[in-house]
């Protein structure tokens, strides 16, 4: 298997803002594993304030953790893929609205970008869902992006079958192990749990 130390990973976070504190917590669990985290934000994921914090605090709490300024435009975005900048990209959360236009390759946002760059050269995008509707309309998406040869999933289930019965949520326990089968571009198993 291949050795995590040393990876130089892009982190995307899109707008699934109930998620954010499991995701610097997971970015936090990235770098104690040697990984070079290469922050990465959608717009309004960098801008919003919610309930969940302050957008200042949370882009605060990642910079500090990573050292790097977060790419959050299309112009710092861009250089990701061309100048070989990073190994492997990881959308975590990757909302809906990102995955279905991942699906329909519409690049509008930093993480798409980087998404279609690391794509464009052959090289792993790791998806960890946090969407409401992954049951829903956004079913047809992941089966558009399920056999696609370097789209690899972090396993996910319902998160509340009964109030949300169309939500998935990534298990982000499982991020490392996946990372590791995606860089040899194997598909972590069971993807359903």
């Amino acid at each position: 298997m291949k050795e995590l130390k040393g990876l130089n990973l892009g982190v995307a976070l899109c707008g699934s803002f109930c998620t954010f504190s499991k995701a610097i917590k997971l970015v936090e669990q990235l770098v104690a594993l040697g990984i070079n985290v290469f922050p990465i934000m959608s717009h309004v994921a960098y801008t919003t304030s919610t309930r969940f914090g302050e957008s200042s605090d949370i882009v605060g709490q990642i910079e500090n953790l990573t050292g790097k300024s977060i790419i959050h435009t299309l112009v710092d975005a861009e250089p990701l893929g061309p100048k070989d900048m990073i190994d492997a990209l990881l959308i975590a959360p990757c909302t809906g609205n990102t995955l279905a236009k991942l699906a329909y390759a519409i690049t509008d946002t930093p993480v798409l970008l980087a998404a279609k760059s690391l794509m464009r050269n052959g090289k792993p995008v790791i998806i960890a869902l946090s969407t409401n509707d992954g049951l829903g309309l956004n079913l047809k998406n992941i089966g558009i992006l399920l056999p696609n040869q370097n789209v690899y999933f972090v396993p996910f289930g319902q998160d509340d079958k009964l109030k949300k019965p169309t939500s998935l949520v990534a298990d982000l326990s499982q991020v490392p192990q996946t990372l590791t089968l995606a860089l040899e571009y194997h598909q972590i198993q069971p993807i359903l749990i």
